[in-house]
């Protein structure tokens, strides 16, 4: 199987003009589409700064040609021209290589691999991602920054030129004059568009990132819960602005940590994962009123707890729910998985706004996004 690479600053591409270029992005989107479970779980990815560049395999691209069915003795098309309508020219049948039987004959199919930056890759993740049952607060904060065209001046730059306006003053100077038609354009017929930048109170949010970090979380569980964290974190800071995150780590013992800290620090010892809910709840009254925030928590857990400790974590959970706008909970199936665990003990938290998600495999965080950050209808 052939394969090679290609950069966005291939010169091949150039050469070929902007409908090659095209088609050749179009097939790059594409790709990552397809592959968006895989790519976001990359380990290479996850562990960097979130700055650099991954390769997604995308099939060659071939023209459409007859090809006859080497499996049979009479190829199609090579007949005696005794057939009638509805005779069956060819049946299909397993090529030889399908991975069941012997090593096959056939050529594979050639694809390269293109490189995208985590920019473009975060662009496809998140265009169908939204912070779920946002709602208006009484104190909003967050704020974003627009452009808003307020005047039109016969002064300004060419970027901003109003090319509608300034037509419309040639052709009004023109009519003036007795002239008809289109005439050359002089400098005062230039119009300017002029802007001012203008800030948009939004609802005021804050999430709670909590996390097991207990010696039951073995490195599959933990991957998998900071690649999750990873991703929700790039997509709240790059939709939503000045978005508060908190970052809650957990044993025995629950404690407020550093991002950098929430990503790279293990611990050990045993699970009680009410001593999270307890700090998040002490949180929320403290520093996040729900009256005045639009609160959103997500933990994610291997869900081997103290039995002893679920009939608590219910109760605060229910709490919990009841403050905030949506609450997440992630369950991680490692090897040793148990049957009895916080996630069945949880179910008997009915609420729309309590969501739960189970990850068996690195390609189903991409499926935990989307339960967690779907746009409620």
């Amino acid at each position: 199987m052939d394969r090679f690479t290609i950069c966005r600053e291939d010169w091949s591409l150039h050469r070929k003009g902007y409908l090659d270029q095209k088609r050749h992005w179009e097939k790059v989107r594409e790709a990552i589409e397809s592959n968006i479970a895989d790519i976001i779980s990359e380990e290479s990815i996850v562990m960097s700064d979130g700055r650099r560049v991954v390769k997604v395999p995308i099939r060659s691209i071939q023209e459409y040609r007859f090809r006859y069915d080497h499996n049979k003795q009479n190829h199609v098309g090579h007949g005696t021209g005794n057939t009638k309508t509805g005779d069956v020219l060819a049946c299909g049948r397993p090529a030889k290589g399908d991975g069941r039987s012997a090593p096959g004959n056939e050529p594979g199919v050639d694809y390269y691999e293109a490189e995208v930056t985590i920019e473009e890759v975060s662009e496809i993740l998140f265009q169908n991602l939204a912070l779920p049952n946002l709602k208006a607060s009484k104190k909003p904060r967050m704020v974003t920054e627009g452009l808003e065209f307020t005047d039109i001046r016969k002064k300004g730059t060419m970027s901003n030129l109003d090319r509608k306006r300034t037509i419309l003053e040639a052709l009004k100077r023109n009519a003036l004059q007795g002239g008809r038609g289109l005439p050359r354009l002089k400098p005062e017929d230039l119009r300017f568009k002029t802007w001012e930048v203008k800030t948009r109170p939004e609802a005021n949010a804050v999430v709670l990132a909590m996390m097991d970090t207990s010696g039951s979380m073995g490195p599959f569980e933990k991957y998998i819960a900071r690649t999750f964290f990873f991703w929700m974190v790039r997509f709240l800071r790059t939709n939503y602005g000045n978005v508060d995150i908190v970052f809650l780590a957990h044993h025995t013992e629950a404690r407020e940590t550093t991002e950098e800290e929430f990503f790279t620090k293990g611990e050990s010892g045993g699970t009680r994962c009410s001593s999270v809910y307890h700090l998040a709840l002490q949180l929320i009254k403290e520093r996040y009123n729900s009256a005045d925030h639009n609160v959103y928590a997500f933990h994610f857990s291997d869900g081997d707890n103290l039995s002893s400790d679920n009939e608590l974590c219910v109760q605060l959970v229910r709490e919990l729910v009841r403050l905030c706008c949506m609450v997440g909970y992630g369950e991680i199936e490692g090897p040793y998985y148990y049957t009895n665990t916080l996630r069945t003990a949880l179910k008997a938290v009915q609420d729309p706004r309590f969501v739960t998600a189970v990850i068996r495999d690195k390609g189903e965080v991409y499926g935990a996004l989307k339960a967690f950050f779907s746009p409620w209808e």
